[in-house]
């Protein structure tokens, strides 16, 4: 199979690692609108063929495929003319500039059906691939979050080329940041490999000297869920940062209900730890052995193309999904820029704002740290409308006991119900001995860890899920003795 290399820049060194040692894959060809620079590179990688204008590439008919690694703003431009051509593609990140942009090249690619690969390095990066499979094997639970923090410098690394230094300035003048765009779709993939897609995002970007779009901090909600995560851009402008490759470092961690994964590895070698650590609650797992040169996100995401166009794999990151992280990145700074929080459907679409207003009015209402003098809407005054339910609706709740849900816990909870006058109307004793259960009705076990006292109405309402247990607490409505972080055990014993 032979490729065709568009941009020869800094970056392409990386990428040109991949084709070491391949059979499958050759760099046949390389273009770059400097013609020096393409003939050195054509020597340098031995490849066959070197073009300064990317249409005389996608003309020769020896060519299957593309990278495109040149500025993201050319990509549209490049991407259709290559669909169109028949080559296949891979498309080094950002994919483009807009979501309209980027519904035009899913356009072309799909007329032309070749295959389409958004090259997004750090879904491919050794110590983000093993957290991803940590995750997916249980080994932190659920995930409920995550933080990165990335931190740049101008002293250290490899010399970057006044031409890079050139474009980084062109698109930051056109208001897409170098820390929070162009390098942050690597934090917005990671965080979407790791946790999922995103609803909404908040974020706050700064500046300095009113080019570098740092000290930043970005913060998002995951769609369909309450996974949360936050993302510091942070400038050290006397920290040489030790590191083969640009200035810079990122920190992971993600935490989960039962675990944390710490990734201390990045573009750069900061962290002399092991490049992952998990701990369990009980003790860290250290992983000091995969590998985690940060060029081996390159060399993997090439390869893992070779293998898409070979029909082996699909692309960890396709025209769609890359589109979503586009629309992540985008949203954060349409964010920055509305000084508001902003829904990812509202990104690129006319008076979002207005379709959304309903959305974000009935959602302040469940804010749970709104003025207690305020009505919040949890609880009518009274639920003694219940009451009559509440012995029938315990006993159905037996049954939703999994045992499985908590293994290993052994305790006494203790429950009084109250009739409207607050004397005692119902009382249950419920042991807990390693997934198994055993109730006692009419008893209050004097040797409970935990006993809950509250209206028999209360209870029944929040067991028919028009109440919730914990704002009950909070409104002082339900009265406790004991270890009250028991009740995480009984949450998770009959799925409240």
């Amino acid at each position: 199979m032979n490729i065709g290399l568009i941009g020869c820049g800094r970056i392409a060194d990386l990428h040109a690692l991949a084709y070491q040692g391949q059979d499958t894959a050759r760099l046949y060809a390389v273009c770059d609108s400097d013609a020096e620079k393409a003939e050195l590179r054509k020597r340098e990688w031995h490849a066959e063929k070197a073009y300064t204008d990317y249409r005389d590439l996608l003309a020769d008919p020896d060519i299957s495929a593309v990278e495109i690694l040149s500025p993201y703003d050319t990509h549209e431009e490049i991407a259709i003319a290559a669909a169109r051509a028949g080559k296949h593609i891979a498309c080094q990140k950002p994919m483009t500039t807009s979501l309209a942009s980027a519904g035009r090249i899913r356009e072309a690619v799909r007329a032309a059906g070749v295959h389409f690969q958004l090259t997004e390095i750090y879904v491919h990066y050794p110590p983000i691939a093993l957290a991803r499979k940590l995750i997916d094997a249980g080994a932190i639970g659920e995930p409920v979050g995550m933080r990165a923090d990335f931190i740049s410098s101008p002293l250290g690394g490899w010399p970057v080329p006044p031409s890079t230094y050139a474009q980084q300035t062109r698109l930051a003048g056109r208001g897409f940041g170098l820390s929070t765009f162009d390098h942050g779709h690597h934090e917005w993939a990671t965080a979407w490999y790791l946790l999922g897609d995103v609803e909404r995002v908040s974020a706050w970007i700064d500046t300095n000297d009113g080019m570098l779009d740092v000290p930043a901090t970005i913060m998002w909600k995951g769609k369909g869920n309450k996974r949360y995560g936050v993302c510091n851009f942070l400038f050290a402008s006397d920290l040489p940062v030790p590191t083969r490759y640009y200035s810079n470092d990122e920190l992971y961690r993600i935490v989960g209900t039962k675990g944390v994964i710490h990734i201390n590895r990045g573009t750069g070698e900061m962290n002399e730890g092991p490049p992952v650590s998990v701990f369990d609650g009980s003790t860290w797992t250290h992983y000091e052995e995969v590998p985690s040169d940060w060029a081996l996100g390159f060399v993997n995401a090439g390869r893992h193309f070779f293998k898409v166009l070979a029909g082996e794999a699909s692309p960890l990151l396709s025209l769609d999904q890359g589109a979503e992280v586009l629309r992540f990145a985008l949203a954060i700074m349409e964010s920055a820029r509305r000084r508001r929080e902003v829904y990812l459907d509202e990104v690129e679409r006319p008076f979002a704002f207005l379709s959304n207003l309903r959305r974000r009015l009935r959602e302040r209402k469940s804010c749970v740290v709104a003025p207690r003098g305020q009505k919040t809407g949890w609880f009518p005054r009274n639920t003694t409308q219940y009451a009559l339910q509440a012995e029938a609706l315990t006993d159905a709740l037996l049954d939703r006991f999994d045992g499985s849900a908590v293994p290993e816990w052994k305790a006494v909870i203790a429950l009084e119900l109250l009739d409207g006058a607050g004397q005692s109307a119902h009382c249950y004793s419920f042991h807990f001995d390693r997934g198994e259960l055993r109730v006692e009705k009419g008893v209050l076990a004097t040797d409970a860890v935990l006993t809950v006292h509250m209206e028999a109405g209360l209870w029944a309402a929040i067991l028919l899920k028009k109440k919730r247990i914990e704002m009950a607490v909070i409104q002082g409505k339900l009265k406790f003795e004991g270890r009250g972080e028991e009740a995480l055990y009984l949450k998770k014993a009959f799925r409240f």
